[in-house]
């Protein structure tokens, strides 16, 4: 069966230029591809750029800490003085003692109370001076020696119970200590040492 078409109009084949077909091959073809490959390329940038901001403001650097200088400590000694000669000390001269000479006659009173002299009880007012077994008043008492009386120094001087004290020897024999407040130089008495007692002190 024919199938009808219907003609063309001569007059539009005369006034209208016909219409070309699109040639595959046209350089239009091209347009879509490359904006492609330049939003692929935009799209890495921009993620680049995005990376970069990210870890400059989001993830801080590590902090490089610089180890501290080291101190440097300087020791001096202290300055030391010079050393100066030691003077020679002159050697001190010992002073003499001042011990009475005693006097050529015994019979007569030293300047002083010495050992080896005499001296008598004195200073007690009549009541007599107590005669201790030691230079203080915490030592015992002996016996009383009356005023007046002759006693042999035999030792001391001691200081005791702030008194000075004498180590006396009585005509008797008894030995014993008296303070010096109460007693005076005296002269060797006559028939002194006759007893036994007494030549027993001298020998010894």
């Amino acid at each position: 069966m024919a199938r009808y078409e219907t003609p063309e109009d001569p007059r539009d084949s005369e006034l209208k230029p016909r219409r070309l077909r699109r040639n595959r091959s046209d350089g239009r073809d091209y347009v879509p591809l490359i904006g492609l490959l330049l939003g692929i390329v935009v799209t890495i940038i921009a993620i680049v750029v995005a990376w970069q901001l990210v870890t400059n403001f989001l993830i801080p650097e590590p902090l490089v800490v610089a180890p501290p200088a080291p101190t440097v400590v300087l020791v001096t000694a202290p300055a030391t003085a010079a050393p100066t000669a030691t003077a020679d000390l002159a050697t001190p001269t010992p002073l003499p003692t001042l011990t009475p000479e005693p006097t050529s006659d015994p019979a007569l009173p030293p300047e002083l109370i010495t050992v080896g002299l005499f001296a008598s009880v004195a200073n007690t007012g009549g009541i007599g001076v107590t005669v201790r077994g030691g230079p203080s008043t915490n030592n015992a008492p002996l016996l009383i020696a009356p005023e007046a009386a002759i006693v042999e120094i035999i030792g001391g001087p001691t200081e005791g119970s702030g008194f000075t004290w004498w180590q006396l020897r009585l005509e008797d024999g008894t030995e014993g200590w008296a303070a010096a407040d109460f007693l005076e130089p005296a002269g060797r008495p006559e028939g002194w040492g006759t007893g036994s007692d007494t030549d027993n002190s001298e020998s010894q």
